[in-house]
């Protein structure tokens, strides 16, 4: 386990590897894996969300802005599709729970799932103004 502030870091564990994602309006598959260095996270995302194909990279850890000498509090993200989008995201990862916030943490717009007793699954809502959806990701490469 890390230690000093790179020890949030260490939640990210729980998503390295392939998962499926279903759900009545999302379909397809993630991936999750380390950068050299184990600093960052790299997901690979290829989804089918309401009959449009999305995919796309997205880079999670902590940002340690030019000359700052610790990083940032929050596990923070930002993804990019191939439509052109660029998303802001702050994860909360725990043995139980799982909340990814669209922006920052108290966003209207935000993912919460719950684990299964061994990790393999997480069900849970995206919820955002105006809509939502229902998603799970079960893993599938152990």
């Amino acid at each position: 386990m890390r230690e000093g502030p790179y020890q949030k870091l260490s939640g990210l564990e729980k998503l390295a590897g392939t998962w499926k994602v279903s759900g009545p309006d999302i379909e397809g598959t993630v991936s999750f894996q380390w950068m050299e260095g184990k600093y960052f996270m790299i997901q690979h995302f290829d989804l089918l969300h309401s009959g449009r194909q999305v995919k796309g990279i997205e880079v999670i850890g902590l940002t340690k802005e030019f000359g700052a000498e610790e990083p940032g509090e929050h596990l923070v993200s930002r993804a990019y599709d191939n439509s052109g989008n660029t998303f802001d995201y702050t994860y909360e990862i725990d043995d139980d729970t799982l909340t990814i916030w669209g922006g920052g943490i108290g966003s209207p717009a935000y993912y919460k799932g719950e684990w299964n007793s061994d990790g393999t699954v997480n069900s849970g809502k995206w919820v955002y103004p105006g809509g939502g959806y229902e998603s799970a990701m079960t893993r599938t490469d152990r």
